[in-house]
């Protein structure tokens, strides 16, 4: 995989390589001599990758036309045992939940987003599953979730996960990636046990930087030990209270597509952060770089840029804390409404808390100050509501904008950035007084 996060016939975007190019997909796919041949063939490595791809040989690959994605792509059933959210891409499976379907303060599994970077394993028996804890420990372990359970204080915790593209949709010129709107965020309650307390179990040796986080989730490509995505963070914060592994969700098992039987969730920062069908933690005494870890996979540049401006890999950095943001889950954007209104949402702001809600219904001419919540731990996003009086019939905007424990307020407009991250624009909703 490119650690750059580009599109190539081995990284999660296919969709979109072959909607960007569909010769140089076409020619890196199958092999074909020209895209004008309609009648090409696969061989070589591009049809082991497709055959892989698709689960089984491709007898009659001759006659596949140029530029097609099998259909099996997209007749699987993704999103079984979700409700409402919109899918972006099935290969690998990302889907956003519309605002109004988070108005709940702890997101149900049903409705918390989807974000993978490669196929999710088959078998995930919790009965069998083990996580190994190695690298730069006194004590090399291999816990089965029995282990973790009756070894390790079990914890159950509200924590707020959001991807860091989420927003991308909205940049100009456009970001490649996901084109995520407002919902790759949520805040289930997680039951597990915190990471410190495993890594402190091993014992962790002076020198230690990061962590190094593997899934069990395969690569598109379907090449045995390639890894889709395997990040980490620094052992700081590996070592705060509330980053957990945990083997439960709202109650009840994870969800397969939310990383069942065993996952990281790492609150505030960038939801990559928080390896998904986790079998493995290894401690390193460098800056981890596994795959998209470098290049400009999940950073940004370290100076504002243009808009569209090139920007030189070494002048990009680590994301690490989420900016602070609001979410207006209620009303639902576009809703009829009486002229009183009951306007609710979320906040929250990385490892800080949210000290201020206001909103607007004039287009930001006057706020008002929302109750605020907060937050049930920490990690936790924040909830808050306003009783909102228009004057009169007509088109209004809601819109929302958070203040966190630093004074850091959102923007009305964010700085542009190559790859689309960390878009924290104040949020806005259409309302209609017939």
């Amino acid at each position: 995989m490119s650690n750059d996060d580009t599109s190539t016939p081995n990284s999660p975007d296919l969709h979109e390589f072959f909607a960007r190019d569909p010769a140089a997909a076409d020619r890196a796919f199958f092999g074909r001599e020209t895209y004008s041949d309609r009648r090409g063939f696969l061989r070589g490595a591009g049809l082991a990758t497709m055959a892989a791809m698709v689960g089984a040989a491709i007898p009659l690959h001759r006659n596949m036309p140029a530029g097609l994605i099998p259909a099996a792509f997209a007749d699987e059933n993704v999103l079984v045992g979700k409700d409402g959210l919109t899918l972006l891409n099935d290969r690998p499976v990302n889907a956003e939940t519309p605002p109004h379907l988070l108005d709940d303060a702890i997101t149900p599994t049903a409705r918390h987003f989807i974000r993978n970077n490669g196929i999710p394993p088959a078998a995930a028996d919790p009965a069998t599953w083990t996580l190994t804890v190695d690298g730069l420990v006194d004590n090399p372990m291999t816990w089965s979730i029995a282990d973790l359970r009756s070894k390790f204080e079990v914890v159950t915790m509200a924590l707020a996960i959001e991807c860091g593209g989420n927003g991308r949709a909205f940049f100009d010129p456009p970001a490649k990636g996901n084109q995520w709107t407002y919902g790759a965020v949520a805040c289930s309650e997680w039951t597990g046990v915190r990471l410190k307390d495993v890594l402190a179990a091993g014992g962790v040796q002076p020198g230690v930087v990061y962590t190094a986080h593997v899934g069990a989730d395969a690569h598109l490509s379907g090449k045995p030990g390639k890894l889709p995505i395997s990040r980490g963070v620094p052992i700081a914060k590996a070592m705060t209270g509330n980053v957990l592994v945990a083997f439960a969700q709202n109650g009840g098992p994870l969800h397969p597509m939310n990383g069942a039987p065993l996952r990281l969730v790492v609150p505030g920062w960038p939801g990559s952060c928080s390896q998904k069908w986790l079998q493995r933690i290894q401690l390193r005494d460098v800056v981890h770089d596994g795959p998209k870890m470098t290049g400009t996979a999940y950073r940004v540049p370290r100076y504002k840029v243009e808009p569209g401006e090139k920007v030189d890999k070494k002048d990009f950095v680590i994301i690490e804390r989420m900016p602070v943001k609001s979410l207006i889950t209620n009303p639902a954007n576009g809703a009829g409404a009486g002229r009183s209104i009951e306007v609710r949402g979320h906040a929250w702001s990385g490892d800080r808390t949210v000290t201020a809600v206001d909103v607007s219904h004039d287009f930001g001419a006057t706020w008002m100050a929302a109750e605020l919540d907060d937050p049930v731990n920490d990690g936790a996003w924040q909830n808050f509501r306003a009783k909102v009086e228009l004057p009169a019939a007509g088109y209004y905007e809601v819109w929302a904008r958070a203040t966190d424990s630093e004074g850091v307020t959102q923007p009305h407009a964010i700085d542009w950035n190559p790859k689309g991250y960390l878009n924290n624009t104040m949020h806005r909703v259409a309302v209609r007084v017939a």
